[in-house]
């Protein structure tokens, strides 16, 4: 069982996974309004930035560019079937996502309490007010560049579109329900079509 994932993945994947199957056949985006975009955020406490006054173009953008960055990730393995047909080319994903992180400056900031060590923690430059897509962007600039990255798949079981990190060895969906859909299309597969029913 490997560990947990870390905030920025944990992040990175959230923003991944508001593009979803919609249980009709096509893909479903949640933050496609402002409404949308506004209760995920809050969903999200450890978000430190102001969902009201958020760009959701910027945002969208964000989680394109790490779409196409997270289908990269899973190579040589195919992309979501989300992403399959529109993928950003990876130049212009690592362009926006490296713009978007840089839309609020930070600089660290060292906190030393009298009984511990000393730790540095980064914040909006003064002056600045944290800005959602640039919060998104470094999330998933961290998890890109830590070793959770190495633990990414997309999941093929029918109908899904979602990344996952692998936990054990042998997970090849990202949740029960999708491995179970998987067995059964496996199954209908070996079965070929139905038998004619005898008149």
């Amino acid at each position: 069982m490997q560990a947990s994932p870390g905030g920025d993945a944990r992040i990175a994947l959230d923003l991944v996974l508001t593009v979803r199957h919609d249980g009709h056949g096509g893909v479903a985006d949640d933050l496609a309004d402002p409404t949308g975009l506004t209760a995920w955020v809050r969903a999200r406490p450890g978000l430190a930035a102001d969902a009201d006054a958020a760009d959701p173009a910027a945002v969208r953008e964000v989680r394109a560019a790490a779409r196409a960055l997270f289908a990269r990730a899973v190579r040589p393995a195919e992309p979501s079937p989300a992403d399959a047909a529109r993928l950003l080319p990876v130049p212009e994903a690592l362009r926006r996502l490296n713009e978007a992180a840089a839309r609020t400056p930070i600089v660290p900031v060292l906190h030393w309490s009298d009984a511990g060590t000393p730790v540095v923690r980064t914040a909006p430059a003064p002056g600045t007010r944290p800005d959602l897509a640039a919060a998104l962007a470094r999330a998933v600039i961290g998890f890109l560049a830590s070793s959770d990255r190495e633990r990414l798949r997309a999941c093929h079981a029918p109908r899904c579109v979602r990344y996952f990190l692998k936990d054990h060895p042998r997970q090849e969906w990202c949740k029960p329900s999708c491995g179970n859909r998987a067995r059964v299309a496996r199954h209908q597969r070996r079965r070929g079509p139905a038998a004619e029913p005898r008149t």
